[in-house]
């Protein structure tokens, strides 16, 4: 009787006895009967895993409850197969791209990518690298809002990953790799494209000058239009946005030379662009002709079709994220150059005369 009563009941040594260990990657080897390394690589996303092993493994993880310790594996080794991505603005489309193709390239890899959005602010450029050093990730891939900042070139040079910078540039002292775009091909191609349609007051609109991408579409443009000697062009720099290309646009088509055509120097800019047109009751390409950066998302719904100088900012992802991984696995630094292209469209007209 007692006994029966004892057996439905709770001990206190029983209620007192220590919880079961977690489990480890060697439990979830032995219960699949595989080797260690075969399940570090299913954990890591080795693509080079065959569909059995991979269930193999997954099935006993889940059986186990096994928890991959990534913190702990860290403070361990050194290495938390981890990078960073500190972008300017990851709501721009072409950031966003460029992360997509980093993202699968690394995860390849057995790598994870954590990014970070500074909205053109180079104290938070600052602040996140900085913030990224503290969790230990590997290497960083940079889109920095300002190359000549001090406080940002500081913590760069205290940062002991690997480093490739994203269509930037960046002082020799630093020792890093970068993938960076042909600005210059793609926007040559438009002005001459303009100037053999009969446009001679040309304006761009551009983004900040403290980065690269400004810097060589405004000489791309001086330098191609000095060909013909009675063109002219406007460059107005400033903040990749709308409220940029707004101002921009509104007084450049209000004063009393307004520009034939206009370069817009960034897909945000553009919004601002189409804005101040709209409102001047200016229409393209009868009254301005209009060349873009960029296929934008729905760009091919716009009517009519725009002329643009286009990119691969996938490709610069990829290769930004192979890059890094070379830097890490002990590769030395390099840089490689994409092209850029121009296409014609709808919106590029001859001038009114």
């Amino acid at each position: 009787m007692v006994r029966q009563v004892s057996r439905g009941m709770t001990s206190k040594k029983d209620a007192t006895a220590p919880a079961q260990r977690p489990a480890t990657m060697k439990d979830v080897a032995d219960r699949a009967g595989v080797a260690v390394s075969s399940v570090s690589r299913v954990l890591s996303g080795n693509p080079d895993v065959s569909p059995v092993m991979r269930n193999r493994v997954m099935d006993a993880v889940a059986a186990l409850g096994y928890e991959k310790d990534l913190i702990a594996q860290g403070m361990r080794s050194g290495a938390t197969s981890s990078v960073g991505f500190m972008a300017v603005d990851i709501a721009n489309p072409i950031i966003a791209a460029a992360s997509a193709g980093a993202i699968r390239e690394l995860r390849n890899n057995g790598y994870s990518l954590l990014i970070s959005s500074s909205d053109g602010s180079t104290e938070l450029d600052a602040d996140y690298i900085r913030s990224f050093q503290l969790r230990r990730v590997e290497g960083l891939l940079l889109s920095v809002a300002d190359e000549e900042d001090a406080r940002t070139l500081d913590a760069l040079e205290q940062f002991r990953g690997a480093l490739v910078f994203m269509d930037r540039a960046f002082p020799r002292k630093i020792r890093a790799s970068a993938v960076v775009y042909d600005h210059r091909s793609g926007m040559a191609a438009a002005v001459d494209h303009l100037l053999e349609l009969g446009h001679r007051k040309l304006a761009l609109i551009n983004g900040a000058p403290r980065v690269r991408p400004a810097r060589e579409r405004a000489n791309a443009v001086r330098q191609t239009i000095r060909r013909v000697p009675d063109a002219t062009v406007v460059v107005r720099g400033g903040s990749y946005s709308a409220s940029h290309g707004y101002d921009a646009c509104k007084a450049l088509m209000s004063s009393d030379t307004p520009p034939t055509a206009i370069i817009v120097g960034g897909n945000q800019i553009l919004q601002g662009v189409m804005a101040a047109l709209v409102e001047l009751g200016l229409r393209v390409p009868d009254d301005v002709s209009l060349v873009t950066l960029d296929n934008v998302p729905l760009a091919e719904f716009i009517s009519p079709t725009l002329a643009c100088v286009t990119r691969d900012p996938v490709a610069m992802g990829t290769l930004g994220a192979e890059l890094v991984l070379e830097l890490i696995n002990g590769g030395g630094p390099r840089t490689v150059e994409l092209p850029t292209t121009f296409v014609p469209g709808e919106s590029c007209a001859a001038p009114r005369s």
